[in-house]
């Protein structure tokens, strides 16, 4: 099947100018302008021919065009910004409806009525056609991150319809911590939430001078794909709990964190969560294997079995 490309329209810079747009500081807003290095982030999805994408973040339309031009069927963008719509609609013309527009706040919208069911496909299965791809304002970037997350592991969302694959843009340093693995500086609480729901890949960096306004960092792009089965099995709130616990006190041993879990009254079930779960408790938290992080959860949790109030227990 021939790729149904763009006919001509004004350039993005065209775009900016034609509608006064500009990026704002308070929503985190940076442009991408070269449609070479939108095709190349674009490229990282893999093959979109005959694909259902859902972009976040389009802005002017830079990557959207990207992602057209690789031959998609149904591509839905969701943009919370009313200045870019105009130009988005001008891309549901010219692609004849491949392309919808929604104007709202990604952090509110349930994508699981948003693509036909046919193309949902058994979590054991390959990931379904369907892709998510964005160019992330760097103040959802993470919140964001982690409501997906847990639609993993809750097979919600646009995870409903299968292992939904995510195509992301992050400031460098929060793709670095997506990535990090066991000793690394950038080891964190995110590293393991990620990579024990999905193989993470951190593509390539793009310098903050390719961007308008230029940021002060440069950015990351990740690919994430579902795994079949968790690394830990547990559920999502507890492993958070446990994890985020753990990394509050990064430079200290990790049973400093682990403590923070029980009342000063109830220590003994730090000791029993190493008992039990065989992890050394003056390991450093960077250090810890997704292993030890199961181990140690799968001691929680059976403590939390045993003894429900615990869960519900916060420190100070």
């Amino acid at each position: 099947m021939a790729v149904a490309r763009l006919p001509p329209l004004p350039t993005i810079r065209e775009i900016i100018r034609l509608y006064g747009l500009r990026a704002e500081k308070h929503l985190a807003q940076n442009f991408l302008l070269d449609l070479k290095l939108t095709d190349k982030i674009v490229r990282q999805a893999g093959n979109l021919q005959g694909a259902h994408v859902c972009e976040v973040g389009p802005g002017p339309g830079g990557i959207t065009r990207s992602i057209i031009n690789q031959g998609v069927q149904d591509l839905l963008v969701i943009e919370k910004d009313t200045r870019f719509i105009p130009s988005l609609e001008m891309l549901t013309e010219a692609t004849e409806g491949r392309v919808r527009v929604a104007c709202d706040d990604i952090l509110r919208v349930n994508l699981a009525d948003a693509f036909p069911h046919h193309i949902k496909r058994d979590w054991k299965d390959d990931p379904p056609n369907l892709h998510i791809v964005g160019n992330l304002p760097f103040n959802v970037s993470l919140p964001l991150m982690l409501r997906w997350l847990e639609s993993v592991a809750d097979r919600t969302g646009p995870f409903s319809f299968g292992r939904t694959r995510m195509l992301l843009t992050f400031q460098k340093e929060v793709a670095e911590r997506l990535t990090a693995p066991p000793g690394d500086d950038q080891r964190s609480r995110l590293s393991i939430m990620a990579q024990h729901l999905c193989q993470v890949k951190q593509c390539f960096v793009i310098p903050g001078a390719a961007f308008v306004p230029k940021p002060q960092i440069d950015v990351g792009v990740v690919h994430l794909t579902p795994l079949r089965d968790p690394e830990i099995d547990a559920p999502f709130k507890l492993v958070e709990k446990l994890v985020r616990s753990v990394f509050h006190f990064r430079k200290k041993y990790c049973k400093r964190g682990v403590e923070t879990l029980f009342p000063v009254e109830r220590q003994d079930l730090t000791q029993e969560v190493f008992d039990t779960s065989g992890v050394d408790p003056t390991q450093r938290p960077v250090w810890l294997t997704m292993e030890e992080f199961n181990a140690l959860c799968m001691s929680y949790k059976n403590i939390i079995q045993r003894i429900p109030a615990m869960f519900h227990y916060n420190y100070r």
